[in-house]
């Protein structure tokens, strides 16, 4: 979690660097490098795995059902509110019926749906996750266009408020899991989750006026409710299954993530339509703007409400995963 948040860190400074300098294109092409040293590093240096479904065959038709729902979905979010867009991510979840149907009969399935019927910390962490990425992808895309629109910051300026909150974030994270070892990460989790609405909710009242010292306030709240709740979060979803389930609990974390990034700025694409419209964002539209701000971040704040009760609904890990493991992944 701190090296995800650190990476985050640098992000919206180093992206308002190359925007305001080298134009935004020079953000996706200065990833090409990049990739090519993380591809590197991964062939020399990632060695060993645990191979404890040597002998599985893979499914390989689930992970295709799968990969096509998924771009079905995504594809359909970027379209919204066009009816093209809601047909492909109504085809998209038609595909995700199918996945959960096949994975349900397949002798080896990609991914065992048997985890989310049978596990309830399991299946109520990964809800939070969503929940939470849902509501707070959107975030940094909302305020660097109000900072650069609303308050007339250059990129670099914007990028440099923006990075309160992954820096309290990289900061905290590593503490609050190693608390989660000591007290139920249920109880850490719920907290983080609830510091999260409280970092929320004030940007649903950004005016013209806003100072950026509430903003940067706002964000280190943020930061800090993120950072309780996702290391425990992810300590919660391993700690509840069997070791050889450990990949594929980690590939739901990774999962709900990208769902639930893709949500947020679904989310946020959807009330720009509806309160601005498919045009440029100019001084006439600045209004509109503000009030489709508002009322995305009241959306998310209502979000992480209910990721409360949805991490608190989870049970206590150390209560129902003290024994040994079942055939399915949880621990009886």
């Amino acid at each position: 979690m701190a090296a995800v948040y650190l990476g985050l860190s640098f992000g919206p400074f180093l992206g308002g660097v190359l925007t305001q300098h080298f134009t935004w294109r020079s953000v996706f092409l200065v990833n090409i490098p990049f990739g090519i040293v993380i591809i590197t590093l991964v062939w020399w240096k990632l060695k060993g795995e645990w191979a404890e479904a040597r002998g599985e065959k893979f499914d390989v038709p689930g992970a295709l059902i799968y990969s096509l729902a998924i771009i079905g979905i995504m594809y359909g979010v970027s379209l919204l509110p066009a009816l093209k867009g809601i047909l492909f991510i109504l085809s998209g979840l038609v595909g995700v019926l199918a996945f959960v149907k096949w994975e349900l009969r397949v002798e080896y399935p990609v991914f065992h749906m048997g985890l989310f019927k049978a596990n309830k910390a399991f299946a109520f962490s990964n809800l939070a996750a969503l929940i939470n990425y849902s509501a707070t992808f959107a975030v940094t895309f909302l305020l660097s266009l109000y900072l650069q629109r609303i308050k007339g910051l250059s990129p670099q300026f914007a990028g440099m408020i923006l990075v309160a909150q992954p820096i309290v974030m990289a900061v905290f994270s590593p503490l609050a899991g190693r608390l989660s070892d000591k007290i139920e990460p249920r109880i850490v989790a719920s907290l983080g989750m609830a510091l999260t609405v409280a970092g929320l909710l004030p940007f649903s009242f950004l005016t013209e006026e806003s100072s950026l010292a509430f903003i940067v306030t706002s964000l280190t709240v943020l930061g800090f409710g993120f950072a309780l709740f996702s290391s425990p979060n992810t300590n919660a979803i391993m700690s509840s299954v069997d070791r050889r389930f450990y990949g594929l609990a980690s590939g739901s974390v990774g999962t709900m993530r990208l769902m639930g990034m893709m949500i947020s700025m679904g989310i946020a694409t959807l009330v720009f339509a509806l309160y601005i419209g498919r045009v440029q964002i100019a001084p006439a539209h600045y209004p509109a703007f503000l009030k489709s701000v508002r009322v995305a971040f009241t959306i998310f704040s209502i979000f992480c409400i209910g990721g409360v009760f949805a991490s608190l609904a989870r049970g206590n890990i150390r209560l129902n995963a003290p024994g040994a493991p079942t055939k399915d992944g949880s621990h009886s």
